[in-house]
């Protein structure tokens, strides 16, 4: 194996997280071999150490194609070519952009219907899972998305999606655990999950789920987008307010914050609900307050504010209780699909920096909510600093009236439907948690748009400005 190439590549990917930081490759290994693959070709999974100068380390799952010859329709996913202990002399590919290798992954889940590959079936402990009650298309052709950040998916013709994940961690992966159980229990608001891929790594005697396959929702529109589209109706009508634009969004909020409620119900009839008492509620405004200092030295702009923030997360000490559950954890307009079905919620694997077990911790519902809240704060804000030209007298401060004007409008209609649908009878308790979970998020944006994309900061210190 070519370890130079190896980490070459690693280090260009869209999905390696450690872009900025000092790191070497540690160990490769491999973990599986897919079965089936024609002569020429061998496919593997190998699993990639990435050891940080910090002394921290992250695992990278690599799908890899071995071909005898060099194969032109793929040069584009070309990692090197070099000679394996196994393929012998070879030409090196990244397997998620080769039809002939996605084959084998979409072959394995179909061969094996609703029960997990025996270990014999491939080598090392790939096991493929399947749920009852959907056929594959063994014919359907793979296509590799692109511009995904920390996962990899591929879609099989128009039938089913497959999520590679590329940092893996031991233990179970929350995207795959929450889809299988609102798939089972008949949720309308997910894509239903058709199987997964995991192994036993015999280093940590533990399981390591790599990939799941979940129904193709060709026909959907990103959340994100369509919000998009609607501020853009209501910049291009001088004189209309945000209820009176065609392309008024409240009523689709309404629908996602009724679609939210039901997803939080099915999360708690099937996952545990606890209760946290005055201590836990004491840890999690102090780590909130936590958040707060260390983004002060990286965000100055946030000082004044800094009195304002502090209350709203000592409020959260007058409760007596939360109660805590599943929930998303990362949830955005970027995390909703708009079918003609309805909304769909994706991508269950909590803020994907966050520890896995930190990602697993029960937490608040309305984090979530917070969550899509600032998400419509964002949508009409990023529209107006995108806007180019030239600008009349005052424009700009028209702008900003509409864009709050837009804000406000499906911050309610979200809020009023899902709390509506949540039947909740304590709102002074949700106030103050939907206050501080709130704040907690207009701190880590704060620190996010400083350190990736400092155009955009001005977003979430007018979030302050507006609440001081």
């Amino acid at each position: 194996m070519s370890r130079t190439e190896i980490r070459s590549w690693i280090d260009g990917a869209r999905w390696f997280g450690g872009k900025g930081r000092d790191w070497e490759l540690g160990d490769v290994r491999r973990v599986g071999v897919l079965p089936g693959a024609p002569d020429g070709l061998r496919v593997t999974v190998e699993l990639a150490e990435v050891a940080f100068d910090d002394g921290s380390s992250e695992l990278y799952q690599l799908p890899l194609a071995f071909y005898t010859e060099p194969q032109e329709r793929i040069a584009h996913a070309l990692i090197g070519e070099w000679d394996d202990e196994e393929a012998g002399h070879a030409f090196v590919y990244d397997a998620l952009h080769d039809r002939q290798a996605m084959a084998l992954w979409l072959a394995g889940f179909a061969r094996h219907g609703v029960a997990p590959a025996p270990p014999s079936d491939a080598r090392g402990d790939l096991m493929f899972h399947r749920l009852p009650g959907h056929e594959l298309d063994l014919e359907a052709h793979s296509t590799l998305f692109s511009g995904e950040q920390s996962n990899s998916s591929v879609a099989f013709g128009e039938d089913a999606l497959m999520k590679v994940f590329r940092k893996v961690t031991p233990g179970v992966n929350p995207d795959i655990a929450i889809h299988q159980v609102l798939t089972e229990a008949g949720s309308t608001h997910v894509a239903a999950l058709y199987g997964w891929l995991d192994l036993v790594d015999e280093e940590t005697n533990t399981t390591i789920q790599l990939a799941m396959l979940q129904q193709f929702l060709r026909t959907a529109s990103d959340g994100w987008d369509l919000a998009l589209a609607s501020v853009r109706n209501l910049f291009a009508e001088a004189d209309l307010h945000a209820d009176e634009v065609g392309g008024d969004f409240a009523g689709e909020a309404a629908r996602l914050g009724v679609a939210l409620a039901e997803v939080h119900a099915d999360l708690a009839a099937h996952f545990p609900v606890e209760r946290r008492d005055a201590t836990a509620i004491d840890e999690l405004a102090r780590a909130m307050e936590e958040r707060l200092v260390a983004a002060l030295d990286v965000v100055p702009d946030l000082a004044p504010h800094e009195a304002g923030l502090r209350e709203r997360f000592a409020r959260l000490r007058e409760l007596d209780a939360v109660e805590v559950q599943q929930v998303h954890g990362d949830l955005h307009l970027g995390q909703t699909l708009r079918t003609v079905k309805g909304w769909k919620i994706v991508d269950f694997e909590g803020e994907p920096a966050k520890p896995l077990a930190e990602r697993l911790r029960p937490d608040s519902v309305w984090r979530d909510v917070a969550g899509m809240v600032r998400s419509f704060d964002y949508a009409p804000r990023v529209v107006a600093l995108s806007s180019t030209g030239a600008e009349a007298p005052g424009e700009a401060e028209q702008r900003a009236y509409r864009a709050s004007e837009w804000a406000a409008r499906n911050r309610a209609a979200f809020l009023d439907a899902y709390t509506a649908q949540l039947g909740e009878d304590s709102q002074d308790a949700n106030g103050v948690l939907l206050d501080a979970y709130l704040a907690d998020k207009v701190v880590y944006e704060a620190v996010y748009e400083a350190r990736n994309r400092p155009g955009w900061i001005s977003i979430p210190l007018a979030a302050l400005e507006e609440t001081s």
